[in-house]
């Protein structure tokens, strides 16, 4: 779609540092905050959740929040001055829920409630603007949340006109432009009402069903159908069971209870998947509330509404520790919650290559913030002696060294598990333009660790063939 314009009477960049907030080891980079944005009158909420995308040929990077009437695309390339790129409204003007993935150059914009379209929006025009695709309740009208895993997308709390409500469906995206339904949950599970969220690796479904716990899914191809694999349906400091991520490793799964205010994070051992079984649980403040968890290697976010971002070391996917936070509401300073919950941070995004996080603020917007003291990957490595690309990768990804000063000693791709794949010493590289076959990978994502004569840097790259 054209990109609309926005005077600087409307369109308000905050000002601000991280002395502003309250922060440990996670500061502030930049922040988009459009004082046009009207707040919902219900909750008082802004903004919803936000997302990340890098363009694989400009290697710019953008950031995607939602609003109460749409979308907002923001250029982060430069994190320290967020630059609005485009604008996509949705069809509420009050509009408390939105959700984002990607899938190639596809952004797929879903929102709960009546009177919604599903999103489709082609960013490879950017950084001019987005075009929109697709519009419409063909395919559905609303959904509460969605993952893509691979070439298919799960989506959670599914309605559409004239067709009765389902609690999860699968679709192939095949053809991008055109999800295709699969299968829904309910004609294998109908027992199962509601389906708020779900992670999914490899087509095994960790499935947030609200107060009826957690249950683990696996969508066979083969037979086209959902087969259980376990739950876990009482367990300590039990709410409304919201959303999950796992460890690298797949042995360690996170998980956050919405509902009431203040349940502590779970930490649940599933090398097991038909018996999960919750190991340890935690807190950042009494009373905040655990919204979305995320992890990037051996650090844990979550994104909790009053306190905002708040960091964990994993390195022992057990037994998490705090390595940080940055508060992004600070109108309520820690332990001190009155009013709606909600209030503060919705989700944070992790897979930018230069390792930025974005936060999104339901109340303040979207924040760009360096977490580089926890991850020790540089604000921007692309931008240093080597360059990478493309990402996502299809048939290889060509690493440049610029500088032969800090000559490449090392090369490692690994695997979210934590296995090293390949492993390219300095005696096997060959100049300073080195190739690697991702043709014999799967698709997903990947850390790429780079060691040189100075520095190590990591970055997360995506295979999609």
């Amino acid at each position: 779609m054209k990109k609309l314009f926005l005077s600087t009477a409307i369109l308000f960049m905050t000002i601000a540092s991280s002395a502003q907030f309250d922060h440990q080891n996670i500061t502030w980079l930049g922040q988009f905050n459009d004082s046009s944005v009207i707040a919902e009158p219900v909750y008082g909420i802004r903004y919803q959740a936000c997302w990340g995308w890098v363009d694989p040929i400009s290697q710019r990077e953008y950031g995607i929040i939602g609003s109460t009437t749409g979308t907002y695309i923001i250029e982060v390339t430069n994190p320290s001055v967020p630059v609005e790129r485009d604008y996509i409204p949705g069809k509420s003007s009050a509009r408390i829920w939105h959700e984002y993935k990607t899938y190639g150059n596809y952004l797929y914009t879903i929102a709960d409630g009546g009177n919604n379209t599903f999103q489709i929006i082609d960013m490879s025009y950017l950084p001019d603007s987005v075009h929109v695709v697709h519009d419409t309740t063909s395919i559905f009208d609303s959904g509460h949340t969605l993952y893509i895993d691979g070439d298919r997308m799960y989506v959670a709390s599914v309605s559409s006109p004239g067709i009765p409500y389902s609690s999860m469906n699968v679709y192939s995206l095949s053809n991008p432009e055109n999800p295709v339904l699969l299968r829904r949950l309910d004609q294998d599970y109908p027992a199962i009402s509601q389906v708020h969220d779900m992670f999914v690796v490899n087509d095994t479904v960790y499935a947030s069903c609200g107060n009826a716990g957690l249950y683990i899914y696996r969508y066979d191809e083969s037979s086209n159908q959902f087969l259980q694999l376990g739950s876990l349906t009482t367990y300590p400091d039990q709410g409304y069971n919201h959303s999950s991520f796992l460890s690298r490793d797949h042995t360690m799964l996170y998980m956050c209870d919405e509902v009431p205010a203040g349940m502590a994070v779970k930490v649940v051992d599933v090398t097991d998947l038909l018996s999960p079984t919750v190991v340890d649980t935690f807190y950042s403040n009494p009373g905040a509330t655990a919204h979305n968890p995320y992890v990037i290697d051996d650090q844990l976010f979550i994104a909790y509404y009053q306190d905002g971002v708040y960091s964990y070391d994993i390195s022992v996917p057990s037994a998490p520790v705090k390595t940080g936070y940055f508060d992004t509401h600070p109108q309520n300073p820690p332990g001190t919650y009155p009013g709606t919950p909600y209030q503060g941070c919705w989700s944070v995004y992790t897979d930018l290559p230069s390792g930025i996080l974005l936060a999104s603020d339901m109340q303040l917007g979207l924040f760009v913030l360096d977490i580089s003291q926890l991850t020790g990957i540089e604000k921007s490595p692309i931008a240093g002696s080597f360059s990478t690309y493309p990402n996502p990768a299809n048939n290889e990804i060509r690493i440049k060294n610029s500088n032969t000063d800090n000559n490449i000693a090392k090369i490692e791709l690994i695997d979210l598990g934590g296995r090293v794949l390949k492993n390219i010493s300095m005696h096997d590289i060959d100049g300073n333009d080195i190739r690697i076959s991702t043709e014999n990978y799967p698709e997903g994502f990947y850390i790429l660790r780079v060691q040189t004569d100075k520095k190590v840097v990591s970055q997360k790259i995506q295979i999609q063939h």
